[in-house]
């Protein structure tokens, strides 16, 4: 049996009277990447910020590796330390160059050598193609560098599980590629991955599960073959249907 990192069991989350996510199960076993699909105010996102604790969920219980994680700050940036997130909108230090924005994390949480930080972001922007941009800041950057540079600044702390929130939806159309390019050699590497995407045809080709969601339900959950050709739900056919029909 694969070894399970992240057990979320029973998860719920209301914004005041609004029921965003609703008894949400799902388990990650190491080396899985997992695409979360579904139409917007599904709860996808809500749910990722849930797993990565930005969020507090309402109801329900987070466990890395058997241990509940609690409400102390400290214990959860222990967990946000090998849990990482890839944001939409890039969340890059406007003030920081290229190889500053990727060596702070270490600096400061990991609290590891400048010439360890030096190193490893040379070597993981180098990964994502942005080690001649070293030196740029992030308004001299496309969007999908930028993106890119996010990719690598969260790989610079090792993380054992890396959250990706809708990493393409604020890129324009010709820059999608390129980010999801690298995407799938992450996921070549055995990275454990949870991707919220409206990218369907990367779930379909690089997920190894593929999660629907609606109305703050997980609807269906399953290899990304079946899901795609054959789905079980009548809800999750109707989301399909143009892509399958495609």
């Amino acid at each position: 049996m694969e070894e399970k990192i992240i057990s979320i069991v029973e998860l719920g989350k209301s914004f005041g009277d609004h029921e965003v996510l609703r008894k949400i199960d799902i388990e990650v076993e190491k080396g899985e990447v997992i695409c979360i699909v579904g139409s917007s105010g599904s709860g996808k996102s809500t749910l990722l910020r849930c797993i990565n604790r930005l969020e507090r969920q309402s109801t329900g219980k987070i466990y890395y590796h058997g241990k509940e994680i609690g409400n102390a700050q400290r214990e959860i940036n222990e967990y946000r330390s090998r849990v990482g997130m890839v944001f939409q909108s890039f969340n890059l230090f406007n003030n920081m160059t290229v190889l500053e924005n990727c060596m702070a994390g270490t600096r400061k949480v990991l609290h590891i050598s400048k010439e360890e930080a030096f190193d490893r972001a040379i070597s993981h922007l180098k990964a994502v193609g942005m080690a001649p941009y070293i030196n740029a800041m992030p308004s001299q950057l496309s969007g999908g560098q930028k993106q890119r540079v996010a990719i690598a600044r969260a790989l610079c702390m090792n993380p054992e599980v890396l959250l990706f929130d809708e990493p393409t939806s604020a890129l324009d159309p010709e820059m999608v590629g390129e980010v999801l390019n690298v995407m799938k050699e992450l996921a070549r590497t055995g990275l454990t991955m949870i991707i919220v995407t409206h990218e369907m045809g990367f779930a379909r080709d690089v997920s190894t599960r593929t999660i629907f969601m609606d109305k703050g339900y997980v609807v269906e959950d399953d290899a990304p073959e079946r899901l795609f050709t054959n789905p079980k739900n009548q809800r999750t056919r109707e989301f399909l249907s143009r892509f399958i029909a495609g």
